[in-house]
């Protein structure tokens, strides 16, 4: 995966609110079903590093041979996309498909410029991955579907590991936390970089404990980072955290992990698949050293709770081609082509049969077990203003990881979390 793509992954769902502007060149005319298709140009969006040219190519003539009409993909960068969608969906010819964040998602669907889906997904979504689908309803609407996705995975170095006469990856994580304590006492390695600021890392550990960062009072949002399992989920962090001497007021991108364990000096960190490649462009001499494995769980079997970033695709309300944009969709996401994109592009597909498509791919193999039991942050408009800069959240962890107790951290940010979370749209 590219780092484009997965950086772009893990943003956060932002708040948006519609402005009325000029309207983009295309085909205006009314869309009255299959008979109206040839001849017509679908206007499609992905983001940068999404789509895969062959596939890109494989999926426009299977499109084309169907309906005798045209598709047009542009795509977009990620950079300054959130106005420009916000934009593009109040036009009367905005693009007709757009590929869209997962859990940017509801902030668009909660202004009315995404098509009910709902049809869509009882003709070809009966078994889409219930984690993945999650982030594609809104206010129990169908208005997206769900795309690909990618979550974190423990990237180790095979050398350390043997160095410290560990055998085998573990599958607890008991186990998990006995090896690191192992390679500390074995070896002369950092067990784990683990900075104090890997906030998607927590957000995974919260929904493998089945907590929520928000809770409804009345008719708003409020936080709910003083929930038991919220804290139980930092006290699982906090025990990786002990074996690492990152600095506990930073994030995992300052300084970037992939680089710190590109020295060779480190058991393991917890990232992205595609940081692993990152790490190789850093030392090439570490590629044969370089392992993956699931984060575990509480038990065997069981993988620990990820956050699950991805996109989904959806079709603009005010596109005059909606029966064409679904037909496209019934398409592109066939199991033919779903398959083809998690094969060349290493992206876990929206459904678990399709994930034998992945194999040979050790980064991909390794994040798949856990998109089962994956999560997002929370799927509500509100949210994005959470994590703007400075993240309280982030706050909250070093605070924890300095000595604070949990509930006390929280009581600390927990006003500034209500302040944001009740911003207007």
């Amino acid at each position: 995966m590219k780092r484009k793509l997965a950086s772009a992954i893990v943003i956060a769902g932002m708040m948006v609110s519609v402005a009325a502007c000029g309207g983009n060149s295309g085909n205006d005319s009314k869309d009255a079903g299959p008979a109206s298709w040839k001849g017509q140009t679908l206007t499609v969006w992905t983001m940068t590093g999404s789509a895969p040219a062959q596939w890109t190519k494989d999926v426009q003539a299977a499109f084309e041979k169907k309906t005798g009409a045209k598709v047009k993909f542009e795509i977009q960068q990620w950079d300054g996309i959130q106005q420009k969608i916000t934009t593009a969906l109040s036009e009367d010819t905005p693009p007709d498909v757009l590929e869209v964040g997962n859990t940017q998602t509801p902030a668009y669907a909660s202004t009315g410029g995404l098509a009910d889906l709902g049809d869509l997904k009882q003709s070809i979504g009966a078994d889409w991955t219930p984690s993945v689908s999650k982030s594609s309803v809104y206010d129990g609407k169908q208005y997206a579907a769900p795309w690909y996705f990618a979550n974190r995975v423990v990237i180790y170095n095979k050398k350390i590991w043997a160095q410290a006469g560990i055998k085998s990856t573990p599958k607890t994580r008991d186990e998990f936390l006995k090896d690191l304590d192992t390679i500390g006492k074995k070896t002369d390695a950092e067990p784990i970089y683990l900075p104090g600021q890997n906030w998607y890392f927590l957000d995974g550990l919260i929904v493998g404990q089945g907590g929520d960062l928000v809770k409804k009072q009345g008719d708003k949002y409020v936080s709910n980072l003083a929930d038991p399992k919220v804290a139980a989920a930092m006290e699982i962090y906090k025990k990786y955290a002990a074996y690492s001497k990152a600095p506990k007021d930073k994030d995992e991108a300052n300084p970037q992990q992939a680089t710190v364990f590109a020295k060779g000096k480190t058991g393991a960190f917890i990232g992205m698949g595609w940081e692993g490649a990152t790490a190789i462009q850093a030392n090439k001499s570490i590629e044969k050293d370089l392992g993956y494995f699931t984060i575990p769980g509480a038990t065997a079997g069981k993988p620990e709770g990820v956050f699950l970033g991805g996109s989904n695709l959806a079709v603009a309300q005010n596109s005059k081609k909606q029966s064409l944009a679904k037909e496209f969709l019934k398409i592109a996401l066939s199991d033919q082509f779903e398959g083809e994109l998690a094969k060349l592009g290493g992206v876990i597909p929206n459904k678990q049969s399709l994930e034998s498509n992945l194999k040979g791919n050790a980064a991909a193999e390794a994040a798949a077990p856990a998109a089962e039991v994956g999560g997002t942050t929370p799927l509500i408009p509100e949210w994005a203003a959470v994590e703007n800069t400075p993240n309280p959240i982030k706050s909250y962890m070093t605070a924890v990881l300095n000595g604070k107790a949990p509930a006390a951290a929280a009581k600390d940010v927990e006003s500034q979390i209500d302040q944001r979370l009740a911003q207007q749209n």
